[in-house]
């Protein structure tokens, strides 16, 4: 994202924790605090003023309480990365999402200490950053912008998710899936979503509007893998096993990231009619995945670390 916006003839300034080293260019200003810490984080911006702020680290409504109080009359536009995630805490929503879809009532709570608990909860703090973020806007026009997203596939997805599968393919083993019906896949490449936020910063549109991006295609996971195999030129081998044995022996998710129980699935209509988006074909950007994935030294990722475990189950069943 940085990198594009300075192509794009930006100034930019990062903020983060500091405890990582960048690759980027010296002449990006680099500000540390913890957002988390109001006092850090106001120190850190000391009265400065913004055209724009791309915030993609808002967890929750108190860190949103918190920002919208620092910027006050102090950012042109205000752009946050929320998540689809925020559909799947409410009732009685329909596939694919469309954005007033998150005005249903809330959920209850799954049962504590489960993954279904943690799940929700980040998507209930999610939904209240966005509620706080609004009620600005609505209340003293603080300028927002919420861009929703789904999982971004990515040449640089740090979860390794499409590199996975490809390993899997590569190796010729069978890919194990949970034995059941699948959520269909509607994901967004990454390039997408830079594109949509320039498209934001660039002609100033969205202010208290929320939008999903999404890639148009709605897909199988079995079709989903069947192409990025004929892409990579290698032949599928699928092997299904119940998702309490996969659990049992914890291979979730890393034998089959996609084939996760808390995925989104939105309708990217609004962005399109409202911020003129168009969005890169799900076969051409597997292509340029496939491409850079093959064409890298890349570390074998934790996720493939058990795939011995993997193919001794699968030829056990």
């Amino acid at each position: 994202m940085t990198l594009e916006l300075l192509q794009n003839g930006h100034r930019v300034t990062l903020f983060n924790r500091g405890k990582t080293q960048d690759q980027l260019p010296a002449d990006v200003e680099r500000l540390h605090g913890d957002r988390s810490d109001p006092a850090s984080l106001a120190e850190a911006l000391s009265r400065r003023s913004f055209d724009v702020v791309i915030d993609m680290a808002l967890y929750n409504g108190e860190d949103a309480q918190t920002i919208t109080g620092l910027l006050e009359d102090r950012v042109g536009q205000y752009i946050f990365l929320s998540t689809g995630q925020v559909y799947l805490v409410h009732q009685a929503v329909i596939r694919p999402f469309a954005e007033e879809a998150s005005e249903q009532p809330l959920m209850s709570a799954p049962f504590l200490n489960t993954r279904d608990y943690d799940e929700w909860l980040y998507g209930m703090e999610k939904s209240q950053a966005e509620e706080i973020l609004m009620g600005a806007w609505q209340a003293r026009g603080f300028p927002v912008t919420i861009l929703r997203l789904h999982m971004v596939n990515s040449e640089r997805d740090h979860f390794h998710r499409i590199y996975n599968y490809l390993l899997r393919l590569q190796d010729g083993g069978p890919i194990l899936l949970p034995l059941g019906n699948h959520l269909r896949l509607r994901h967004i490449y990454a390039a997408d979503v830079v594109r949509a936020i320039l498209r934001v910063i660039d002609t100033g549109l969205g202010k208290g509007r929320v939008y999903n991006l999404s890639q148009d295609e709605t897909i199988s996971i079995e079709d989903f893998l069947a192409s990025l195999a004929r892409i990579a030129g290698h032949s599928l081998q699928l092997a299904y096993v119940p998702r309490t044995v996969l659990d049992r022996f914890h291979l979730l998710p890393d034998c089959s990231p996609f084939s996760d129980t808390w995925m989104s699935e939105l309708d990217n209509r609004q962005s399109k009619v409202e911020l003129g988006m168009q969005y890169t074909p799900l076969p051409i950007y597997l292509q340029s995945l496939v491409e850079y994935f093959t064409s890298h030294q890349l570390p074998v990722p934790e996720g493939y670390q058990r795939r011995k475990d993997e193919i001794r189950l699968a030829q056990e069943i």
